[in-house]
């Protein structure tokens, strides 16, 4: 068995609007997130992440932020297509590590649900989707509330044969 190993980071700016999405769930929140799509910073990073792996550049190579089509996108429609990319070369997913960088909204009563769409959306078990949280203890631009972040790790392997 062969295994590679990707990471990702993802960033958006808060602004008008009162919900975010966090690994395709709609969470209320006092503002928006600034960004062509749907500025989800979880999928943004696990795509860059599993792109990495792959060595097949970045999410913005796949779906340019300057393209129309992609204006306000569920961000699962990437998470999709990198999957098939992903499949289509023989891999699958092994683990994804995930740890927003935030103040807020707080991500412990929506963890398992982020967990279960993101399986579901990868076509893995639950147990594959780690996604936990973290603060910068108030400094920098996400201590400051201005927005938010995410890191992704993830680990492939070769499809059982």
């Amino acid at each position: 068995m062969s295994i590679r190993i990707g990471h990702g980071f993802d960033v958006h700016a808060f602004g008008p609007g009162d919900s975010i999405v966090l690994g395709g769930v709609s969470i209320a929140h006092v503002a928006g997130i600034v960004a062509h799509s749907d500025g989800d910073v979880i999928i943004h990073a696990l795509c860059d992440a599993l792109l990495g792996a792959l060595a097949l550049g970045d999410i913005g190579q796949h779906f340019a932020p300057t393209d129309a089509r992609w204006k306000d996108a569920d961000s699962r429609l990437f998470l999709r297509h990198v999957i098939s990319l992903l499949r289509e070369r023989g891999w699958q997913l092994g683990n994804a590590d995930i740890t927003v960088i935030a103040e807020a909204p707080k991500i412990g009563p929506h963890r398992d649900a982020i967990r279960a769409v993101l399986a579901d959306t990868i076509g893995c078990t639950i147990d594959r989707i780690c996604v936990k949280a973290t603060t910068t203890e108030k400094l920098g631009f996400t201590g400051r509330g201005e927005g938010l972040a995410a890191e992704a790790v993830v680990l492939i392997e070769t499809l059982a044969s």
